[in-house]
């Protein structure tokens, strides 16, 4: 096998995809270079995401040198390509963080995912990050069953933790801030928003630049050689470091095994329509909120700041796009909002992101100078922030806040490798048919 062929088909295929965000990028980075010889650094984290650039950063802030590696371009897996959704909480419900914790871990990890969407609004602002930040989101019951559940939501978060940032809307109230017929209510919720998630992510790659970090694109991660000096080795160089920081997320490998089979891998597929006139866009999002569906296999949109429409949904875990995948998603866009039949849809894309069996993200340490985040199942935009600097708090020594996410047990997807994937896809399609009830 030609091993040079085969890294070039790999550092190409990792090249960032077409998508509206790339077209819209306003953040410039300086050089980010291959890796190349040896280099010596305190810190070599592995994955150019919000997690790896905010670890990065926020170790560098802490007085590290920091080496990060990226296998294809910043910002190239879900935190370049995703809805861009800003809110608090985690990928499951703070229900299973209860049972899994205690109550009183579980407050734990909710104040902390309030306090992931606060670090987004203070990280964009400190550095000046042009990404369409705003506020309002929209959690839309589809069915009477969706609306008893949000509603005991509501009751139960003010009631037991203290949390009074969402309201239940129905009828003229939520045609206030969605004008569809589809939703019987839904739960808007003031402490949550959206933004142009890969401009976000390149900011922060830029703040880790100016804060000292050596990025490396189109350096992917060979193998790690642990010990009290870990050595990771790439194409052309090797990084040798007191930790390393693993932030690869839906993208890890096999570099570490003992996190195989801990996640699996689901894409996720995006539209963005031309931009709407004013009017149409009064008559879909008046008030520039975000939304998201209450199904299991859930549909999400926004408007951009030029009013786009960004609308996502449908998954796949095989790598292969679903049947009939466009007239799909177009149609959904047509029942939803009759005033936009006729409307061009610009662009299409997809992306991956990394999931995991109890739909909590996981985070621990694999040897005592190796440590991980991952699996945001699709809930990652702001806590993939905080996994950042929680990573940095724990190498810098203070560990308790990591540790609080790091004792959520997890386990591997059941099957092996020939049947994890047959087994997922037979839950995920029970899943599709109770959304459908």
């Amino acid at each position: 096998m030609n091993t040079q062929a085969s890294l070039s088909s790999t550092v190409r295929r990792l090249e960032r995809p077409a998508s509206w965000y790339r077209d819209s990028i306003v953040v410039d980075l300086d050089a980010c270079p291959p890796l190349s010889g040896e280099v010596r650094a305190d810190v070599c984290v592995i994955g150019g995401g919000i997690t790896g650039v905010s670890a990065a950063l926020h170790l560098a802030e802490r007085g590290h040198a920091v080496t990060l590696l990226e296998a294809g371009e910043i910002g190239h897996g879900a935190s370049g390509r995703s809805g861009g959704q800003i809110l608090p909480g985690l990928g499951t419900d703070i229900a299973t963080v209860e049972k899994a914790l205690g109550r009183e871990a579980a407050r734990d990890v909710w104040e902390m995912s309030r306090e992931a969407v606060r670090l987004t609004a203070e990280r964009i602002e400190r550095h000046a990050i042009p990404c369409e930040l705003a506020w309002g989101y929209l959690h839309a019951a589809l069915k009477k069953r969706h609306s008893r559940e949000l509603q005991a939501f509501c009751d139960r978060m003010a009631r037991d933790y203290g949390y009074q940032a969402l309201e239940w809307l129905e009828g003229d109230a939520l045609r206030q801030h969605v004008v569809t017929d589809a939703y019987p209510g839904a739960l808007y919720e003031r402490e949550a928003g959206h933004l142009h998630p890969l401009n976000y992510t390149l900011g922060l790659a830029r703040a880790a630049q100016a804060a000292g970090v050596q990025l490396h694109e189109r350096s992917p991660a060979l193998s790690v050689q642990r010990g009290s000096k870990p050595v990771v080795t790439t194409q052309a160089g090797r990084v040798s470091a007191d930790f390393v920081v693993l932030a690869t997320n839906a993208y890890q490998s096999g570099l570490v095994p003992e996190l195989s089979g801990r996640v699996m891998r689901a894409a996720n597929y995006m539209i963005a329509t031309e931009p709407l006139t004013a009017e149409q866009a009064a008559q879909v999002l008046p008030r520039n909120d975000a939304l998201s569906d209450a199904n299991f296999v859930l549909d999400y949109y926004r408007l951009t700041a030029s009013r786009r429409l960004i609308y996502g949904g449908e998954v796949s875990y095989d790598g292969r796009e679903p049947r009939n995948l466009p007239a799909r998603m177009d149609a959904k866009i047509a029942r939803l909002f009759p005033v936009l039949q006729g409307v061009n849809i610009d662009y299409r894309w997809g992306g991956d992101v990394a999931i995991t069996v109890n739909r909590a993200p996981d985070f621990g340490r694999v040897d005592a100078n190796l440590f991980y985040a991952q699996g945001y199942s699709g809930h990652g935009m702001a806590l993939a922030g905080l996994a950042g600097k929680l990573l940095a708090e724990a190498i810098g020594g203070q560990s308790e806040r990591f540790d609080v996410f790091a004792a959520m047990p997890h386990r591997r997807f059941p099957g092996g490798r020939r049947l994890r994937l047959p087994l997922l896809l037979l839950a995920t399609h029970f899943y599709k048919l109770r959304d459908r009830l």
